[in-house]
C-alpha cells in the first residue's frame, strides 16, 4: 500500500493508492496502531476519489525526523577524507553504538519536485540519497521512502562539532514523493540510485544497494527509541553509501533523482528558502 499527502481545496489530505482517505485521518494517528493492523485499517477505510491536489512531502508539521550516519564503509571513508579529525569516524563505524543526529521537524521538510538548498557559507554541499525508514510509536518498522539528507561536507569537516549546521537547515531535508507500506525483510536489499544532472547534461552518477549497511535497520531504530518516546511515530534516514568526488559540488538549477526500490524522489537545487505548506 502507497500513502500519499496532497494539498487540496480544503486542506492537506492524506490517500492510499491513489484514493483520498477521510480528512480526519492523520500520519500521527496512523502511526499509533501496530505494523500487523495498519493495513487492514486502511483497507476498511472509506475511500474517496482520485487526489487533485499538489503533491506533498509525507510528513505532518510535527513529525520527527532523524538521521543516521557512517552506516556504511564509503560514508567512513569519505568523512575520513574531509575531516580534520578523522579518528572520530573510524570510531563510530565500528562502535556498539550508532551515530543518530536530528535532521528536521515536519514543516521544513520538502517533498517531490519541490527545491532543496545550497548555504551561502559553504563551497562545498553534496546530495545524500537514503532509505528512510517510517517507525511506528511501538518502534516498529512500518514502510520507507526516500530521502534526500543535503549536507554541506566542508563546515562538517571543519569540525565534527559544526554537525547541526551542516545538516540542518531550511532546504537541506528532501523525503517523498510518499510511504510505501512494507515488511522490513523487503528493504534488506533494495538498490539506491542517484544522478545529478546540470544543463540537461549528468555531472554525477552512482548506485549502493541497503544490504551494503554495516548495521541492521532494527538496530538502528532500537538505538533511537532507547532513551527517546515517539509518540507520532518518526522518520530516520539511514545513512548513504554515495558520495561524490571531492571535485564535486552542487549548484544551483542542478537536478537531483534518487531512486530507492520502487520510489523516485527528485529536486532541483535553489539558493533561496522556500519553505513547504505546513
Amino acid at each position: 500500500m502507497y500513502l500519499t499527502r496532497h494539498l487540496c481545496a480544503d486542506g492537506p489530505r492524506w490517500a492510499v493508492d491513489n484514493r483520498l482517505l477521510p480528512a480526519d485521518v492523520t500520519l500521527a494517528g496512523l502511526l499509533q496502531r501496530p505494523q500487523a493492523s495498519l493495513a487492514d485499517f486502511l483497507r476498511e477505510l472509506p475511500a474517496g476519489p482520485a487526489p487533485a491536489g499538489t503533491l506533498m512531502a509525507p510528513v505532518e508539521a510535527a513529525s520527527e525526523v532523524w538521521a543516521a550516519g557512517v552506516t556504511y564503509l564509503r560514508s567512513r571513508e569519505a568523512r575520513e577524507a574531509e575531516s580534520a579529525v578523522k579518528d572520530v569516524y573510524a570510531r563510530v563505524y565500528e562502535a556498539e553504538r550508532p551515530e543518530l543526529f536530528w535532521k528536521a521537524i515536519g514543516w521544513r521538510v520538502v517533498g517531490h519536485q519541490m527545491p532543496i538548498r545550497v548555504r551561502d557559507d559553504s563551497r562545498w554541499n553534496v546530495p545524500e540519497p537514503e532509505l528512510t525508514l517510517v517507525v511506528n510509536a511501538g518502534l516498529q518498522i512500518v514502510g520507507y521512502c526516500v530521502g534526500n539528507d543535503v549536507s554541506s561536507r566542508d563546515i562538517e569537516g571543519a569540525n565534527p562539532l559544526y554537525l547541526p549546521q551542516a545538516k540542518v537547515y531550511d532546504g537541506a531535508c528532501a523525503l517523498g514523493p510518499g510511504i510505501l507500506l512494507s515488511s522490513v525483510d523487503r528493504l534488506r536489499d533494495l538498490p539506491i540510485r542517484m544522478t545529478v544532472t546540470r544543463a540537461e547534461c549528468v555531472v554525477f552518477e552512482g548506485e549502493t544497494a541497503t544490504s551494503q549497511m554495516k548495521r541492521s535497520f532494527e538496530e538502528l531504530v532500537g538505538f533511537l527509541g532507547k532513551e527517546l518516546a515517539l509518540p507520532q511515530g518518526a522518520f530516520l534516514l539511514t545513512g548513504t553509501g554515495i558520495v561524490p568526488p571531492p571535485e564535486f559540488s552542487m549548484q544551483p538549477g542542478d537536478r537531483v533523482c534518487i531512486t530507492i526500490g520502487a520510489l523516485t524522489l527528485e529536486n532541483e537545487v535553489d539558493r533561496q528558502p522556500r519553505l513547504p505548506e505546513p
